[in-house]
């Protein structure tokens, strides 16, 4: 699961491009059950494709999708916003399976706490029922979005079962989001960063980081990927062009940057 290929956004036209990631290879897709920003039953529609049409089984596939409190979402509501929390979490799944047409989900997210500073009850209520479902093998994994340093230590300090996964919008200017890649690594937590190349172009256009990318004979979208592999990210990619979609792709394929380049990158910001 080198990288992943980022849904949000894409509106009518999701299930065609999960189509062609698909078919340029990616086997790992996030999604999220938040209609504001995802068409989550259109991902579906085009893995159920790719899967009888033989091109992948659903083995070979990593699908990731969220939970996201009712503060994220527009009117178009995936559950009661009558129910308590953890009921609120249990339609919000039951819901993603039939959409994503499996039995289980490889990855189930929290798409981020409902309160900008700690936890709130409503987010250690709606853990404890993404808890359950790990326990039940309907979630294989759990993870937690957009949080701080201190959310994810006190989650940590909080939690039956640690997420396997942080995913965090990740800026050079706020250096790389090193608190929570280095919370991560000592954790032994997987790092998903999106937003790579989108809030980063000031970085990305810098004479420093093309003259690194130039020189190693790749873009600087791939060179952004091929940093974040090197640092211990998982990297997303919501790219609509199929030719970037395997540039992308051809970034964990590239060699690894040496400490001189890494750490001239680190410093960018």
């Amino acid at each position: 699961m080198p990288l992943i290929y980022g849904t949000a956004w894409k509106e009518d036209a999701t299930a065609r491009l999960v189509g062609v990631a698909l078919a340029a290879g990616f086997r790992a897709i996030d999604t999220a059950h938040q209609r504001k920003h995802y068409v989550e039953a259109a991902v579906g529609e085009a893995v159920t494709g790719a899967i009888q049409t033989g091109l992948v089984e659903r083995g070979d596939l990593w699908l990731q999708t969220k939970f996201t409190h009712r503060d994220g979402q527009d009117d178009r509501l995936p559950y009661d916003p009558r129910a308590a929390v953890a009921e609120q979490v249990r339609q919000s799944f039951e819901v993603s399976l039939e959409h994503l047409g499996t039995a289980w989900i490889d990855s189930y997210v929290l798409h981020g706490p409902s309160v900008r500073r700690g936890l709130a009850p409503a987010d250690l209520e709606a853990w404890g029922a993404m808890e359950d479902l790990h326990l039940q093998g309907r979630a294989r994994a759990l993870g937690v979005s957009n949080v701080t340093r201190e959310q994810l230590e006190l989650l940590l300090e909080r939690a039956r079962i640690r997420p396997a996964a942080v995913q965090n919008r990740c800026y050079a200017s706020r250096g790389w989001d090193c608190e929570v890649r280095s919370i991560c690594l000592a954790q032994g937590m997987a790092y998903q960063g999106f937003s790579l190349l989108t809030a980063n172009r000031t970085a990305l256009q810098s004479s420093a980081f093309r003259a690194i990318a130039a020189r190693r004979g790749i873009t600087p979208s791939q060179l952004v990927f091929r940093f974040a592999l090197d640092v211990g990210m998982t990297p997303l990619t919501g790219t609509t062009d199929p030719g970037h979609m395997r540039e992308d792709l051809a970034a964990a394929s590239a060699a690894p940057l040496d400490a001189v380049d890494v750490r001239a990158i680190e410093s960018m910001h």
